[in-house]
């Protein structure tokens, strides 16, 4: 573990001479071409020869960089993951809003990560957005007995939501046609028209009001 800290410390700005009319290597770039390869391809997708040769590089030179593909992924999820708004409205159901809804709008951008986050030791920039949280729920009276439970209830859900909806692809004739089935035989799932329904951003904003709900202090 240690030589892995080692070798990112001095990697961090190097680069690799590459053939003549390519880029030079670095850490940056092979990061940011991981990730349209994983846009394009998905988590199978992701080869080391298959990311050298998108990067004009032989595979060798990747190693100067990143230890294995398993830091590739790291850093990769890391990158899409980094928060880069601001915050202080001085109303603490709006800055945590819009740090819920970008997290989940980075992570449709990539569905990828949603799958990955998971699985993977957290990364500065995911840690970060999780401390920014954490400090805004604590400013707002969140006692720090019940700061965890919110921290992961609203990890939970953006979580649920993201994959959801990144994973349910029905067309309109499946909503009519499961909507047809239902009618009789579940009268409450037909009333409310629930198979029909596919606003999926009206959805995550109103019951993520739901939670701030039961976070707000008493």
């Amino acid at each position: 573990m240690a030589a892995k800290s080692s070798k990112r410390s001095q990697r961090t700005g190097a680069s690799v001479p590459e053939p003549r009319g390519e880029p030079p290597l670095s850490l940056d770039r092979i990061v940011a071409t991981a990730v349209e390869l994983l846009d394009a391809e998905g988590l199978d997708g992701l080869k080391m020869r298959r990311l050298a040769d998108r990067l004009g590089s032989g595979v060798m030179s990747l190693y100067w960089h990143v230890d294995n593909k398993e830091d590739v992924f790291d850093l990769a999820l890391d990158s899409v993951l980094e928060y880069r708004g601001t915050i202080g409205s001085q109303d603490w159901r709006a800055d945590v809003l819009h740090m819920l809804e970008d997290w989940r709008a980075s992570m449709l951008r990539h569905p990828w990560s949603a799958s990955l986050l998971p699985r993977r030791a957290l990364g500065p920039n995911i840690l970060a957005r999780l401390e920014l949280l954490s400090k805004t729920l604590s400013g707002a009276g969140v006692a720090d007995a019940d700061l965890n439970v919110a921290i992961w209830s609203l990890w939970n859900y953006v979580m649920g939501a993201t994959i959801t909806r990144s994973s349910f692809d029905l067309s309109d004739a499946d909503r009519a046609s499961g909507q047809q089935r239902v009618e009789h035989h579940y009268p409450t799932i037909e009333r409310s028209g629930l198979l029909l329904d596919d606003d999926w951003d009206g959805v995550f904003r109103k019951g993520l009001d739901f939670l701030l709900d039961g976070l707000a202090p008493r």
